[in-house]
């Protein structure tokens, strides 16, 4: 199964960028969740704005599909300014960084999508670009090579990144602002959902809002894919999210109660039925569902740990009790794990 085409991947794919456009917040206030990033970044926006001065560089980190692209185009707005967005992947040279850099005005909003990715010779020449406003370019080559320095406009760099983790340090330490974005509780996600339907001019139910944003993963960008495919049966059925075409439709897309999809409740069930809950190797689990181990440890895995229903220990994969108790499953007797 290719990843891209389940309903339930927090990845954006290609097709989404024009309906997740129109439903885009334009504005902190128009933003839901996030209540204390917000609170803070408002006042970082002000104070900037009062000085005249540029944002600090910001950086956002979280999975995907929590809103990092979405705060990028916020700044931009409440700033006055220009968005100009890359990803880490493209920029391959320095290059690349210098004709965009030399195309910014002052006080503009450089966005870098998956900035861990990011090549490390590209990287480094960033580093006095972030402190000093100038880049570094190196003309000629050998003994009689020149380095100049390229003054920059004052703009704002905003990072975001998936894996923090795998930025280095120094990279790390230039950005003054740096946030967390958490998963979204049902309520926002309810929120959310309203506010789409009215955009998409559809009329919802407080209960099919609510199916609906359980079902999401605490994922805003799955959370508008769901009522994006709901809101298909509703107008084929009668015109509103009533509970009982919400929950028609999000059977019918085979995500569950817990926002599992069939992928998700086959690893669980091979798990169980053919390896007695683990542990398991996640190689032998590739082999059992013909998928790539890589695709696994990176699509599938991280939510079915996320919400309990798997543990990764030493030895492999278990399943815990919430696991056989999602499947209908009752916990063997002599169920004792170590979760080391």
């Amino acid at each position: 199964m290719d990843e891209m085409e389940r309903i339930v991947e927090s990845a954006k794919t290609c097709e989404e960028d024009r309906i997740e456009n129109s439903l885009r917040p334009q504005s902190l206030d128009d933003f839901i969740g996030q209540d204390k990033l917000k609170k803070n970044l408002k006042i970082f926006i002000e104070a900037a704005k009062s000085r005249k001065e540029a944002l600090d560089h910001c950086l956002f980190y979280a999975p995907p599909g929590l809103g990092k692209t979405t705060l990028s185009h916020i700044i931009a707005k409440e700033m006055g300014s220009n968005l100009r967005m890359t990803s880490g992947p493209v920029l391959e040279r320095v290059g690349d960084l210098a004709a965009i850099l030399t195309n910014l005005s002052e006080g503009d909003i450089f966005f870098i999508d998956e900035i861990h990715r990011i090549n490390h010779l590209v990287e480094e020449s960033l580093y006095p670009v972030m402190e000093d406003f100038e880049l570094d370019i190196i003309i000629g080559q050998g003994p009689s090579a020149k380095t100049i320095k390229l003054p920059v406009p004052h703009f704002t760099l905003v990072g975001a990144t998936t894996r923090a983790g795998l930025l280095s340090s120094p990279l790390r330490d230039r950005f003054g602002i740096i946030e967390h974005l958490d998963f979204y509780d049902i309520k926002d996600l309810m929120r959310i959902v309203k506010r789409s339907a009215s955009i998409m001019n559809i009329a919802i139910d407080d209960n099919a809002s609510e199916e609906i944003a359980r079902r999401s993963r605490a994922t805003p960008r799955i959370v508008n894919r769901l009522l994006k495919r709901v809101r298909d049966f509703a107008e084929v059925k009668g015109g509103k999210i009533t509970l009982d075409i919400a929950e028609e439709a999000l059977n019918a897309l085979e995500v569950d109660n817990s926002g599992l999809d069939k992928m998700d409740r086959l690893i669980l069930t091979i798990l169980v039925e053919k390896f007695g809950g683990g542990p398991v190797g996640i190689d032998t689990i590739a082999v059992a569902i013909s998928e790539e181990s890589d695709t696994i440890t990176d699509v599938y895995e991280p939510y079915l740990i996320q919400s309990g229903f798997i543990a990764r220990t030493s030895r492999g994969r278990i399943v815990t009790e919430a696991g056989y108790k999602h499947l209908g499953i009752e916990t063997p007797k002599n169920f004792q794990r170590e979760l080391i």
